[in-house]
């Protein structure tokens, strides 16, 4: 069904497709990159970590960030301005823990209640408080406290939780390769890192579902994974790649097992470990950007995307040719959308719960943003394409309200609807945001 029509990127009108009834229309940002007031929560790994020389391509930090902390009632008015059903954003759990840290989000979460948007937090969104360590099994269960505090206090208002975002991005980045906090550098001993983390997640859901909550998933980046060829050794480092990034936090929340070869090298009693990190879920959140193509290992350190990949790693990120990119250099692929979707469809079947899009978005330069428009546009209907081929596809989040601290590229990357100019904190939506402000009433 078809109701209206929207301009693309070129001026020309297309059909928006129609999205089931219900469908959850909403825009993500997290603590550490919008909500400054440093100085009114506990340090987080990320602040020692940008703290470091040379650890940010820019040498800023988030003490600032966008302000939210102080401004959240402007940004609201932008979020009910834009249309929106709900709001992802993330719970510090350094500010948790700091003297009436959560009052901060009883005002956001009240706000957003009284604007008619939907407020969706997630527990873990990378800022760890410092005293805590992923490497420490104990880690998981300070998260489920964590995770009862927060449900406590808000549980009334907020009815859809998310406890982990991006819990691989977090161990590859952070402990395996260190370009993230906490710059660890392990490699293959980072794995741990990744039980904990689903360990905590599990735990979480069970203090949660204890606190009466109804509707909790966990947001997990994923994308397809293409060889580099038909070759053998680039399909089997493919493959390999694909278990780290993939299935290795996928399986164990939706089949209760690590892939092949992998929970021999997970610490603790895992077959234990596994029956609480495949608690049911009401809905799985996929953060997706991009395919990755991989080969056999080159035998050098190579740059891709702005991270070094070590020359050790038995497989080698590769270029993808032909296709558009960002002002980050990640190429822009939406038909790896539906590949995705129906491909997790098939490997998972009726173990795959209904699936919410909880990140999808692009870094860009400049207000008249009409690249960003045409990235949206067409993973919007590539995400239309999974669900006509049969995908349960309850939702969609924009990356991002507000441009803002991109973690270790500093402020030099620019994922927001809205414009923030960072010495005067203005904020000016772009053009991409009465974009999808007209599409989003034209889903009514």
């Amino acid at each position: 069904m078809i109701r209206r029509m929207a301009t693309d990127a070129r001026g020309a009108t297309n059909p928006i497709p129609q999205f089931p009834a219900g469908f959850l229309w909403g825009v993500s940002t997290s603590a550490h990159q919008i909500e400054g007031a440093v100085d009114e929560r506990e340090p987080s790994v990320w602040d020692t970590f940008t703290a470091e020389p040379g650890r940010v391509k820019d040498g800023s930090t988030a003490a600032v960030a966008c302000d939210h902390y102080h401004r959240y009632p402007q940004d609201v008015a932008l979020l009910a301005g834009l249309g929106v059903d709900a709001y992802r954003f993330s719970i510090s759990w350094p500010r948790v823990n700091a003297p009436k840290g959560l009052d901060f989000y009883d005002r956001l979460v009240d706000e957003l209640c009284e604007a008619g948007v939907r407020p969706v937090p997630t527990l873990f969104h990378w800022d760890l408080p410092v005293a805590l360590d992923w490497l420490e099994r104990d880690t998981a269960a300070r998260f489920a406290e964590y995770a009862a505090v927060v449900a406590e206090r808000l549980g009334d208002r907020v009815k859809k939780w998310i406890t982990l975002n991006e819990p691989a991005e977090h161990t590859l980045l952070g402990h395996a390769l260190g370009t993230h906090a906490p710059g660890r550098q392990l490699l293959f001993d980072a794995l741990p890192v990744a039980h904990h983390q689903l360990l905590a997640h599990g735990l979480a859901v069970r203090a949660l579902r204890a606190a009466g909550a109804t509707d909790i998933g966990i947001a997990n980046s994923h994308g397809p994974t293409w060889p580099a060829s038909q070759e053998q050794a680039d399909k089997d480092a493919a493959d390999f790649y694909d278990v780290l990034l993939n299935r290795l936090f996928a399986d164990p929340l939706l089949l209760g097992r690590y892939p092949d070869g992998i929970g021999e090298l997970m610490p603790g009693d895992v077959e234990a470990d596994l029956k609480v990190i495949a608690e049911p879920l009401d809905f799985y959140g996929v953060n997706y950007y991009a395919p990755t193509r991989v080969g056999a290992p080159q035998g050098t350190e190579i740059e891709f995307g702005g991270i070094s990949m070590p020359a050790e790693l038995p497989f080698s990120v590769r270029e993808i040719e032909g296709v558009p990119r960002t002002d980050f250099g990640w190429p822009v692929v939406p038909e790896g959308l539906t590949e995705l979707l129906t491909g997790f469809r098939e490997r998972y079947g009726d173990r795959l719960p209904p699936v919410v899009i909880t990140e999808n978005g692009c870094s860009y330069e400049g207000i008249d943003d009409q690249e960003r428009i045409a990235y949206l546009d067409g993973h919007i209907r590539a995400l239309h394409r999974a669900v006509e081929a049969g995908v349960d596809v309850r939702g969609y989040f924009v990356w991002s309200l507000l441009d803002n601290f991109e973690w270790a590229e500093g402020y030099a990357r620019r994922f927001g609807l809205v414009h923030t100019d960072y010495e005067s904190l203005t904020r000016t939506p772009k053009a991409s945001y009465g974009w999808l402000r007209d599409v989003l009433r034209a889903q009514r």
